[in-house]
Formats: structure tokens, C-alpha cells, sequence
């Protein structure tokens, strides 16, 4: 959530010196490999049980890792929109530990030049752009990765339009997809915030929790692309997908009422925007009433 991360980093820049950040960094991952050479052997099936985070904003680099260790790759790539200036990331303990090759986009170019200054900026093959992603530029500016349309690994997190992206995407067939959803929408309806190009999600409310997608229209949205939900983590914020010709017993299919996790993260804000650490039930007052497309039926309903 690219509000939410911002925060986080400039609490990192007011409790310690920048000069400090590129130890702490490797000291983090040192202690990422660690966790990874713990999680590998293990037989979950859940990947809540796999969760640990070195640079994600909650569990995701320990699901990410479970899953490339029992999933075939072909290629080892990822891309990754909505990435701020990627200190915090769904794919950043994926590049600095496992090497992999990367594509990230941003529509603020402080961030990208943030991004690109960064001391460990040479020693990875990483390259990002600066750009609106909208469902009609998604896939141009997709392409400009270059990589092949077998795709490793592809993370959606605009806080926003998430679905309308994800349904507008055809230049790649990623093996893995990892799509944020808006869990305040529930667990049973399949609905969505309205296409909005420049949707933002501190202009729509002011609480800035009008946003995405529920779980199950992302569900439905994946099924119809060939691809099967698998879980979420313990946050109630992300989703992982997995390409249909891999599913298996190791990593099994799940229903959106099954893998939904409800989240008790208290991110809403009040006018002037502050977090104000509201309770589910406020969280969801705050937003009630506001129109919701139901991707099924097309129809506008309301929260």
C-alpha cells in the first residue's frame, strides 16, 4: 500500500543514519537467507506457514521463496508495478537474493530517481520506468521489458485499479501473479471500485479505503485468464495466483472463501489525513454506500 510505505520509510530515515541503511540492509539479508534455508524443507501447504518478510510490507518474501522452490521456472524474471522506489517490495529480496532479473514501474519519478540512486542500484539486473500504468498503455509498457511472455513472477499493486489492469493484460502469461485485494469488500461478493485512469486513492476518500478489488472478483478475473487462486497472507492484503498447468497437490487450488484472510490492518484516515485506527466495523461505516462495480453482472451496486 504506497501511502503506507512511504510512512515506513521515513521513520527508517528518522531513526538512523543514512550512512547506516547499506549495513543494515546486508544484515537483513543475511538473516532473509536464514529464514529461506528453514522454510525450503518443510511440507506446508498453506503459504501463511511460509511467511517472512525482509524488504515485503508483510509476509510475501517468505511465500515468494516457498513457491520458486517448489514451482518450475523457466524464466527468471519478474515485474512489478506499483513499486514505489522499491525499498519495500513484493520482488526485492527475489533480485538481491536469487538474482533475478527485473522490471519495475512507478508513476512518480522522485521514487524512480530515488530508485536509481541507490548505492545497490549496479550490482543487479533491474531497470525501471517512470509511467501511468492504465489498462490501455499495461501492455506497451510491459513489453518494454523485454523479457520472454513466459514471465517468472508479476505483482500488481496500484492501490486502485487493480482488476481492470490485471483483466487488461495479454502480452504475458506469468507463472505466478500477485494481485493486492481490498479485503473491507468481503469475502463472498465479486465486486470492484469503477475504471478510473487516474484513479487515486486519497482523491476518491478521504479515509483511502476505496480502493481495488475483493478477493472473489479476483478470483473470477483469474479463472477466466487460466489461472487458480492459491492463497493470501496473514495481512488480509495480497493474493497469489498460480498458472493452471501448475497447480498440484504441493500447491493446490484454493476457493476465495477458503483462502480469504479478513485484515485487521488499520490503515484508514480522517480528513486531514491522518490514521485515525479505526475498527473493522468503522473502517467499513466510512465507505458505505460508495459505488462498486460487479465484475460478473457489469453492474453498478453499492457497498
Amino acid at each position: 500500500m504506497g501511502s503506507h510505505r512511504s510512512f515506513k520509510q521515513r521513520l527508517r530515515g528518522l531513526l538512523l543514519p543514512s550512512r547506516l541503511m547499506p549495513e543494515l540492509e546486508e544484515m537483513r539479508l543475511r538473516q532473509g537467507r536464514i529464514l529461506v534455508e528453514l522454510i525450503r524443507p518443510t511440507s506446508a501447504r498453506r503459504l501463511q506457514q511460509c511467511e517472512f518478510s525482509v524488504f515485503s510490507q508483510w509476509g510475501e518474501d517468505g511465500i515468494i521463496q516457498k513457491l520458486i522452490s517448489e514451482l518450475p521456472i523457466a524464466h527468471r524474471t519478474f515485474i512489478e508495478f506499483g513499486v514505489e522506489d522499491f525499498s519495500e517490495a513484493n520482488c526485492r529480496f527475489l533480485l538481491m537474493n536469487d538474482n533475478w532479473r527485473g522490471y519495475v514501474l512507478d508513476s512518480s519519478a522522485k521514487s524512480i530517481a530515488t530508485l536509481e540512486a541507490a548505492p545497490w542500484w549496479w550490482k543487479y539486473d533491474l531497470r525501471a520506468k517512470c509511467a501511468m500504468v492504465t489498462r490501455d498503455t499495461v501492455n506497451a509498457l510491459l513489453l518494454e521489458s523485454g523479457f520472454d511472455r513466459d514471465l517468472g513472477i508479476l505483482s500488481i499493486d496500484v492501490d486502485g485499479v487493480d482488476y481492470w489492469l490485471f483483466e487488461a493484460i495479454t502480452a504475458y502469461a506469468p507463472r505466478i501473479v500477485i494481485v493486492e485485494y481490498n479485503a473491507l469488500f468481503g469475502s463472498e461478493r465479486k465486486i470492484s471500485v469503477p475504471y478510473d485512469a487516474s484513479f487515486s486513492r486519497r482523491e476518491k476518500h478521504y479515509s483511502e479505503l476505496y480502493f481495488g478489488a475483493s478477493l472473489p472478483a479476483l478470483a473470477h478475473l483469474a479463472a477466466q485468464k487460466g489461472y487458480s487462486l492459491i492463497g493470501t497472507e496473514s495481512a488480509g492484503v495480497n493474493a497469489f495466483f498460480l498458472r493452471n498447468d501448475l497447480v498440484s497437490s504441493n500447491v493446490p487450488a484454493l476457493t476465495a472463501a477458503e483462502a480469504f484472510t479478513a485484515s485487521r490492518v488499520r490503515q484508514s484516515r480522517d480528513p486531514e489525513g491522518r490514521l485515525n485506527y479505526l475498527d473493522h466495523e468503522s473502517r467499513l461505516a466510512l465507505i458505505n454506500g460508495l459505488p462498486v462495480v460487479n465484475v460478473e453482472t457489469g453492474e453498478t451496486e453499492r457497498l
